[in-house]
């Protein structure tokens, strides 16, 4: 989803009036073990429900279909948030925004470094975000070269099996050469004791 569609969509954030709604993804201990005892985690949907000028009534617990039923839009910026994670490098991996500018980022639709990168720089400098931008576009940048070097990376891996499999068979045919060299000697042996 381009930011052009995505800040449409986000007018109207909130559902309901007086409510703020958000769905995240909160990692939950199951009540299972591994194999070596140690309890096992999940990724659940959560809903946080806040009402608007009311900080000590919070609302949060595991998202279920009613919720998300009452809470359409935010439902579907929850998921567009995850497809962008699942596409793209999440923008807490980036180590150049807080938590602040993460979250405001969040709510102008902007989940991953790509997306950030590939904002206009009109649009970026009206969201006040010209600095944040130029450092994603930089990440992206150094980024690409990396990719080249995952490639030689790859190409090493693949040498070294190729060398490896080549000394294997080399060891292989010293071994076929000591032996026919024995046996050789065996038969001169045995034909002079004859």
């Amino acid at each position: 989803m381009d930011f052009a569609t995505f800040e449409k969509f986000a007018n109207n954030v909130n559902s309901e009036d007086g409510v703020i709604a958000r769905f995240y993804d909160r990692v939950v201990k199951t009540d299972k073990l591994t194999e070596d005892g140690l309890p096992k985690f999940k990724l659940v949907c959560f809903c946080e429900i806040r009402i608007k000028d009311n900080n000590s009534e919070i609302y949060d617990q595991p998202a279920t279909k009613e919720k998300i039923r009452r809470f359409p839009r935010e439902y579907e910026l929850y998921k567009i948030s995850k497809q962008q994670a699942e596409d793209g490098t999440p923008l807490e991996q980036f180590a150049f925004l807080d938590g602040a500018e993460i979250e405001t980022l969040k709510m102008r639709g902007i989940f991953t470094v790509e997306g950030l990168a590939a904002l206009s720089q009109e649009k970026a400098d009206e969201l006040s975000l010209g600095k944040e931008k130029d450092l994603a576009y930089k990440f992206m940048q150094r980024a690409k070269g990396n990719l080249s070097l995952a490639e030689w990376q790859e190409k090493e891996e693949q040498y070294l099996d190729k060398i490896s499999l080549l000394e294997s068979k080399l060891e292989s045919l010293q071994q076929q050469i000591k032996m026919g060299r024995k046996n050789e000697k065996y038969s001169r042996d045995l034909s002079r004791r004859r």
